[in-house]
């Protein structure tokens, strides 16, 4: 190296040394600009220049003061200007380092001991260089510090594959497998032994204490439940709108699809077991031997822990594994029965979205299915001609479908079906009656919940001994039936004057118990709902009860009168670039958000600021006679978004000589308070106005009790109500 080069990066290299002691003195204060992030996010590929020339100059420091070595000037010099560039792309390395570090979801012990060895190694480093030329520095102290250099350089390297893959990344492979083969299926739990290992395998590595991507961590089931920035992972028995298999299906190319590009990808059984558990209402205590023996769930993870003993030997191949990646979409999972087993069961959720066509196309793997799962789909009687078509079908779900024993007759081609299930369908003791004789290879029939009384099924066990008639739920006290909560049927409960309320339940005969008073409904003394005429804002508290099933959880619905539309609504400041909702129309829509990134209504109908007020002004075409102004917005303290901090309301007949009509405050959370949803309302004395100005202000300082203190607060609000 040239002298001058070599002077110039010397200082430099001081220079440097300076900079990353400042920088991690005061590294809580660093506040990171979008462009310098770039800069921070290239450390995983500049950091294997350090290890590298480092790795190369330490080991020729270990041996520079063998005789052959000592006198040799190209050795000498050349390991000088190793020693010296290994260490500016060192403190390069551990600027951007810091940098990234800085970003949400890095934290933890193995972030500092990563930080920490990292700039240790950098520090050493510029150590040795300008000391290597004195007196005292002999053989011992290179060796030694040679030494140190390298073992310091494994740990860092260590701690980084740790924050990347996970801690256990090498040795994960083995240990699940031992895990898998550790646990009989009789004291198997779905979700320790199941569930918790695929998420394990493919999540916990960007997801865990030491690495908060997306402020979630999937390490464990509470903080499953408690879901990250976005929201909430799971929507209990609603697989098709939970954020976690939402992102598992986005396009490989989408970059909030998950596992990221790069990351070893889920198969299609743990996306199957995924699915099945979350429609299972995420369980997180119940084992496996406690699901019903045809359960979809018990017979997917039985064979995902130990592979099925195959009692029958196919005479078809297996399907090409392409053919059946290609047939698999957001909607339709088709997966084997067993490992290394050429039968292929296929799964099909989302009634909006089935058709026939579904199973219409699976005619490449006609032969190789043996299993269909059609529960809760608008399964028609003409469905079942395609149905007929697979010709190796031992299994078929119809529950709570619309299929009836003259479809049903369809199904007699099919020379193996062993099991079939019609709970909640329309056939009766006579359909069925007429219709088993004709389905000779049947070993099960399923039918609770359908029109057969007791006896009518003791009837046709008696009739049919080799069929194994089921025809209600047994409770031995393990596996209590839970109804799910009452629903809304209205599609708004925002009205002008007044609103029909109409609760329903997906389970017939079930009796509504509600109150209105806030106290949580019983099933005795609270009153039977059928129809209510709302002509106020409230809230009402509702729960389900049915003989012979526990009661549902309580459901709380709010309504809210707004008498005034306005004609027109222009915003007067921008929203935030994440949160624009339906723009100026978002306040007036008629549509409430909820708490949850995996509903869609969570990201359609949230307007929200941050770095301005959230300011619009409304034009009545005929004067209007109001007094108050409701604001509906959400509160999650936990990811910063926070009520308004005050709220303005401005009126008149002129947009230029408008006046302050009122001002009022929202209540603010305390830490720890659940995420909410709650509504603010100003009142002044009636006025008549023809346009309305409305600020409202977000939260200028986070509190200092909050871990994102100092920082701007985010507004959300989705509706606002003008009486």
């Amino acid at each position: 190296m040239h002298l001058r080069f070599r002077v110039f990066a010397e200082q430099l290299l001081v220079a440097s040394n300076i900079f990353i002691l400042f920088l991690l003195i005061f590294e809580s204060k660093l506040v990171i600009p979008a462009w310098l992030q770039t800069v921070g996010r290239m450390h995983p590929l500049i950091l294997h220049f350090p290890i590298v020339i480092l790795l190369i100059a330490m080991l020729l420091e270990f041996f520079r003061f063998q005789p052959e070595y000592a006198t040799n000037q190209f050795y000498k010099n050349f390991l000088q200007n190793m020693l010296l560039v290994g260490a500016l792309f060192a403190a390069v390395t551990v600027v951007m380092g810091l940098f990234l570090s800085r970003e949400e979801g890095y934290s933890g012990d193995v972030l500092q001991y990563h930080k920490w060895t990292g700039a240790g190694i950098f520090f050493f480093a510029s150590f040795i260089y300008f000391v290597r030329n004195t007196s005292w520095y002999k053989a011992p102290v290179a060796r030694a510090g040679a030494f140190m250099t390298v073992v310091a350089l494994v740990m860092t390297g260590h701690y980084g594959a740790a924050l990347t893959h996970g801690s256990n990344f090498i040795w994960e492979p083995i240990d699940s497998q031992k895990t898998m083969a550790a646990v009989p299926l009789e004291q198997a739990v779905v979700f320790t032994n199941v569930i918790q290992p695929i998420l394990e395998q493919k999540c916990t590595s960007c997801h865990n204490p030491d690495k908060l991507k997306g402020q979630l961590n999937m390490t464990d089931a509470e903080s499953l439940l408690k879901g990250g920035k976005t929201g909430k992972l799971f929507v209990a028995g609603n697989p098709e709108v939970s954020l976690l298999l939402k992102r598992v299906h986005l396009p490989m190319e989408d970059k909030k699809h998950m596992p990221p590009k790069g990351k070893a990808q889920l198969t299609l059984q743990e996306i199957a077991l995924l699915t099945l558990w979350v429609k299972k209402n995420v369980d997180f205590t119940k084992k496996l031997t406690e699901l019903p023996a045809n359960d979809s769930l018990r017979i997917v993870a039985t064979a995902y822990l130990k592979p099925v003993e195959q009692e029958i030997e196919y005479d078809f191949d297996a399907a090409e594994e392409e053919t059946v990646a290609s047939l698999n979409t957001d909607y339709r999972t088709i997966l084997p029965l067993a490992r290394e087993s050429p039968a292929l069961a296929v799964n099909i959720y989302n009634s909006a979205t089935y058709h026939v066509k579904q199973l219409e196309e699976l005619g490449e793997i006609k032969k190789q299915v043996i299993s269909i799962n059609l529960n809760k789909m608008p399964v028609k009687d003409a469905d079942l001609k395609s149905i007929a078509q697979f010709e190796n079908l031992r299994r078929l779900d119809l529950n709570f479908t619309d299929v009836t024993a003259d479809g049903l007759k369809t199904l007699a081609s099919l020379k193996y079906l062993q099991n079939l299930t019609l709970s909640g369908t329309k056939v009766d003791f006579k359909d069925l009656k007429a219709l088993l004789p004709n389905l000779k290879p049947l070993k099960t029939v399923t039918v609770w919940d359908t029109k057969l009384t007791a006896a009518d099924v003791q009837n046709l066990q008696k009739a049919y001994k080799n069929i194994e008639i089921i025809g209600g739920f047994k409770d031995d006290g393990k596996n209590p039936l839970k109804l799910n909560p009452p629903q809304v049927k209205n599609s708004s409960t925002i009205f002008a004057q007044s609103l029909n309320l109409e609760l329903r339940h997906p389970i017939k005969n079930v009796d509504i118990r509600y109150t209105t008073d806030g106290s949580e409904p019983d099933s005795i003394h609270s009153a039977l709902f059928d129809k209510m005429l709302v002509t106020k804002s409230g809230t009402i508290k509702a729960k389900a009860y049915k003989e012979g099933w526990y009661g549902s959880d309580m459901a709380t619905f709010d309504f809210f009168k707004s008498a005034y539309n306005p004609d027109s609504v222009n915003l007067l400041a921008p929203l935030n670039r994440v949160h624009q909702a339906e723009g100026a129309k978002t306040f007036f829509d008629h549509k409430l958000g909820v708490i949850g990134a995996n509903n869609p209504a969570w990201a359609n109908n949230w307007a929200g600021v941050k770095d301005n007020d959230m300011a619009f002004i409304s034009e009545f075409k005929k004067p209007i006679l109001i007094s108050s102004l409701g604001v509906h917005y959400m509160v999650e303290e936990d990811t910063g978004i926070f009520p308004p901090e005050s709220i303005e309301i401005w009126g008149g007949d002129d947009t230029k000589n408008l006046k302050l009509l009122t001002r009022f405050k929202a209540g603010m959370p305390k830490k720890g308070d659940r995420p909410s949803l709650q509504t603010v309302e100003g009142t002044f004395k009636p006025q008549s106005v023809t346009y309305l100005k409305i600020i409202a202000k977000p939260l200028s300082k986070i509190p200092d009790w909050h871990r994102s203190k100092g920082n701007k607060a985010l507004l959300l609000v989705d509706e606002m109500f003008l009486n």
